[in-house]
């Protein structure tokens, strides 16, 4: 099987932590957008480090078309659903509360602590967490996200994030690979600091103890595989998916995203991972 894994301009060889998979599967790396790549040479195109495809949704979505979904990993369809963060008001499980502001939509009743971000983005790019005292700030976060032709979501800040932090359980061909622990990556009262670099993340993504390694306890298991159940009954089993979870009020596990597109592995804080994805990439 010959096998590509698609990234963007600015790691035109990929990410560190994906080199070991790349290798083992002898992988090339090529950039999604460089229009010299012959991508029908490829049984699997994975995507991975395509970080860049927030600022051209439209023409992202039309590469992985043509890529086609015999080759693309994951297919397009899924994609196409997961590119976008309203997917979370199409599923039946429970997730953080998101207000929708299109462009031109005034911003719901502001109350408490809130979370600003882009429906479209990656990276904590445009996002913010903002106290009643800077709900100004918050509406200004609005218009400079409908600025960029884009739609807002406006959701509660939930206080279990900076007690607990987030819990992302990697799933390779449907089954559980590992579990990694995020500590919170949004400080108050301000939009994250962006990055040096031209890539547009968050500057706290480049943390090395943002995430660790951690564990899952029975109820982040079973709402894990709730989530990717539905997603197989609609799309088929992804390749892989991480499923990001946070507590609410009660305790409750709540989606905080579901990540199928370009999610990070970070495969040198799970042994066995990369073998595990790449046997996974070569049944796909």
């Amino acid at each position: 099987m010959r096998v590509a894994f698609a990234t963007c301009a600015a790691l035109p060889d990929g990410t560190p932590d994906d080199r070991p998979a790349a290798e083992l599967l002898g992988a090339d790396v090529h950039v999604w957008d460089d229009p010299s790549v012959d991508w029908d040479v490829y049984d699997r195109v994975v995507i991975r480090s395509t970080w860049d495809f927030t600022d051209a949704p439209d023409a992202f979505l039309a590469w992985c078309g043509r890529v086609g979904r015999e080759r693309l990993r994951n297919r397009p369809d899924l994609v196409a659903f997961n590119a976008d963060k309203r997917y979370l008001g199409e599923l039946s499980c429970a997730t953080v509360p998101t207000a929708v502001v299109a462009p031109g939509e005034p911003p719901p009743a502001l109350d408490g602590e809130i979370v600003v971000k882009p429906s479209v983005s990656a990276g904590a790019r445009l996002t913010g967490r903002f106290n009643a005292a800077h709900h100004d700030e918050a509406r200004a976060l609005v218009a400079r996200i409908h600025a960029t032709g884009r739609t807002a979501l406006v959701q509660p800040y939930l206080a279990s994030v900076d007690l607990h932090g987030e819990a992302a359980l990697v799933h390779f061909a449907g089954e559980l690979s590992h579990v990694l622990r995020k500590r919170a990556v949004l400080r108050p009262d301000e939009v994250a600091p962006v990055a040096p670099g031209g890539r547009g993340e968050a500057a706290v993504m480049g943390d090395p103890d943002l995430v660790v390694a951690g564990e899952a306890d029975a109820a982040e298991r079973a709402f894990a595989g709730q989530v990717l159940a539905e997603i197989a009954e609609r799309f088929g089993t992804p390749l892989y998916a991480r499923v990001d979870i946070v507590r609410g009020p009660d305790g409750e596990p709540l989606l905080l995203e579901l990540e199928t597109i370009e999610p990070a592995f970070y495969f040198a804080r799970a042994p066995g991972a990369v073998e595990r994805f790449a046997a996974a990439v070569r049944a796909s």
